[in-house]
């Protein structure tokens, strides 16, 4: 569902400049310090409403999560889930930007771990390049992640999936897991999206895939 254009987002996401970062580019390579502290710093790619990196933030208060999302309107909603819940926030930044400013935002070797959670699989061939498991960003995140840095990937379509292993193993990543049923697993650690807990109880699989910079 398409979600309602809301004129008055950006003056409540600029309410909360604790939480919501407006000019991300300005921290380039010094989040550590935006943060107060030197924690792994944890990125989700496309955070939806922020069931994902919220839960993720009370959960492990020993790392910094910051989600990137480019609609205002989608990033309100986040940041309401966690005003609601009334959780911490000191380990937890929303970005309101494009992913394809990933490099202007964090410097090399800045991240500690990388998500990215059900994106948009752009079913076209013609429109591969816009895959965020394309090889030109996957090579791109490679820059920016630590040497051995984890990267984990979600998504219930199956054809992205298989698209997206031969991109990562091109690309020179180490994959640790691949697998078509997550919750098969019964993975104590996975926290589900908003969409994954929908498809899921659709009986829909979910494939997880986990690869690590060399």
């Amino acid at each position: 569902m398409r979600m309602r254009h809301k004129p008055y987002a950006v003056d409540k996401l600029a309410g909360h400049p604790d939480i919501v970062v407006f000019k991300p580019i300005l921290h380039k390579g010094h989040w550590a310090e935006q943060f107060g502290n030197s924690k792994p710093i944890c990125v989700e790619l496309g955070m939806g409403r922020g069931q994902f990196i919220t839960t993720n933030a009370a959960k492990h208060p020993e790392n910094n999560y910051i989600g990137i999302e480019k609609k205002n309107e989608v990033v309100l909603s986040a940041l309401q889930r966690v005003l609601d819940s009334k959780q911490s926030t000191e380990n937890l930044r929303m970005l309101p930007t494009n992913i394809d400013y990933i490099s202007e935002i964090f410097d090399k070797q800045e991240i500690d771990k990388l998500f990215i959670n059900f994106c948009d699989p752009w079913p076209k061939d013609r429109h591969a390049k816009r895959r965020l498991t394309y090889r030109n960003y996957l090579n791109e995140y490679k820059e920016l992640l630590k040497p051995k840095a984890e990267i984990i990937f979600k998504t219930d379509n199956r054809e992205l999936f298989d698209f997206s292993i031969g991109e990562f193993q091109a690309c020179g990543y180490e994959i640790a897991e691949i697998t078509y049923d997550l919750h098969k697993l019964e993975d104590p650690e996975n926290v589900m999206t908003e969409y994954e807990k929908k498809f899921s109880d659709m009986g829909v699989k979910i494939n997880r895939l986990k690869a690590f910079v060399l």
